[in-house]
């Protein structure tokens, strides 16, 4: 925690961060509004390391140095909650999941889940990632146009279903997945407007919210029935099915699992599918980089289809997509809400305000970023990430909360690279400006129209 009244020295000063002052009624909402990502790049270009601004009737604190995002997500970490504003968005669909848990819940939560996703436990899915990517480039057409946004979207989908449900999703995958979609669409709207009416209002969008949840939970209550009545799959569920907590041997509920699978699936594909939507579109922008992914892939795979055990001799693809998340990082911003006062930065935070810390500004950060708008995956060659400050990058958060499926969602992502490029080139099918469209997620605006043509 930061400095108490008491322990202040007499006379010091708190220091209130620089910002700019806004309309008189609205603050900087409207500024944001318009154009997110100019707006938090802009305030931190024109006032430093921390920036205060207000949204209407909230005072928000951007974080925008390095030391700053440590103290939010690592070293003060207990100091800083979820907040009224993201919980009151994500609860009432995630529930009491790792994302919006806090607290010992939370603490017990990671604690029963963490070993679930060691990497070895992860690399036993690389089967159903491979498999389902093969799938899909059976179903494209050579030559024809298709939009790699929303084919990312529903492979990852497919995916994430395969892993946690295995066989016994049944006919489910098509119908949970359109719920997942609704629910994505509009927890997005929420954050873009978050002065909406409350979910019991009958106003068309809340409407079509309910039911999608309601959707979701009667395939995933089903699933979770018949693996209670005895299943020998290894899939995702399975697997916190059985965990136990060390301490007390204590496992989870119908309504934790419930809670932590639909947070694994909304979190699970959307930011990964996004990922690898900016990765293609950043390869097919830079020739260079795409020639020399394929000359590391013909060599380390011949013929074969890739493996989670091949990754190590692939090291290229992991740069690239590394790379691709420095300059599009699916999850663009983070708020956290102070629990008690601090100091960022020299800088007091009071209790109770709401503090950013912006991924999509920390990566292209002219201080710790040589030639930050240029796409080169050599910057995360062995050696070179080790002279910056650990948070100039932090695609999967940081600290006790980093997100637990990084390393599934990074095996994942160079899978399906792989996979894809082995059959595949794919090429931008026009030359309009593809924009990134900050939402829950940094997506590519109107979509990624590209065209498959065999390799």
């Amino acid at each position: 925690m930061g400095a108490t009244a008491a322990e202040r020295a007499p006379g010091t000063a708190r220091r209130v961060p620089p910002g700019p002052r806004g309309h008189v009624l609205w603050g900087s909402m409207f500024d944001f509004q318009r154009d997110p990502l100019r707006f938090i790049r802009g305030v931190a270009r024109d006032y430093g390391d921390v920036v205060r601004y207000r949204m209407g009737h909230m005072v928000w604190y951007q974080a925008n140095h390095p030391d700053g995002v440590r103290r939010v997500l690592q070293e003060n970490n207990r100091n800083y909650g979820k907040g009224t504003l993201t919980l009151g968005i994500l609860k009432p669909v995630l529930g009491e999941g790792l994302l919006t848990s806090e607290g010992e819940l939370w603490r017990r939560q990671r604690r029963l889940m963490q070993p679930v996703f060691h990497r070895r436990s992860v690399a036993a899915f690389g089967e159903i990632m491979t498999r389902e990517t093969l799938a899909m480039l059976d179903r494209w057409r050579p030559g024809s146009p298709l939009d790699l946004a929303a084919e990312m979207s529903r492979l990852t989908l497919d995916v994430v279903t395969g892993a946690l449900f295995h066989s016994h999703a049944g006919d489910e995958p098509e119908v949970i997945g359109g719920a997942v979609g609704v629910l994505v669409e509009e927890i997005s709207y929420r954050f873009q407007f978050p002065i909406y009416p409350p979910r019991y209002v009958p106003t068309p969008r809340n409407r079509r919210m309910n039911a999608a949840q309601k959707t979701i939970d009667r395939a995933v209550y089903r699933i979770i029935r018949e693996h209670r009545a005895g299943t020998d799959a290894e899939d995702l569920l399975s697997l916190l099915m059985h965990t136990r907590d060390e301490e007390t041997g204590e496992t989870m509920g119908d309504r934790q699992l419930r809670d932590e699978a639909i947070t694994l699936y909304l979190a699970g594909h959307e930011t990964t599918a996004t990922a690898l939507a900016w990765t293609f579109y950043l390869l097919a922008r830079n020739p260079e980089a795409e020639e020399r992914l394929r000359a590391e892939l013909d060599e380390a795979l011949g013929d074969a289809p890739p493996t989670a055990a091949d990754l190590p001799r692939i090291p290229y693809a992991r740069m690239v997509v590394d790379e691709a998340m420095r300059l599009y990082p699916p999850v663009w911003i983070t708020n956290r809400q102070a629990l008690g006062e601090d100091e960022l930065c020299g800088y007091h935070v009071p209790p109770g305000q709401i503090v950013m810390v912006c991924p999509y500004v920390l990566h292209r950060h002219p201080d710790y970023w040589e030639r930050p708008e240029e796409f080169d995956p050599e910057r995360f060659a062995p050696g070179r990430s080790e002279v910056r400050p650990r948070f100039a990058y932090f695609p999967f958060g940081g600290g006790p909360r980093q997100c637990i499926g990084r390393d599934m969602a990074l095996v994942e992502a160079q899978l399906i690279l792989a996979t894809v490029l082995r059959r595949y080139r794919l090429r931008l099918a026009d030359d309009r400006p593809v924009e990134p469209f900050p939402a829950v997620t940094l997506r590519p605006k109107g979509g990624l129209p590209m065209i498959a043509e065999p390799v």
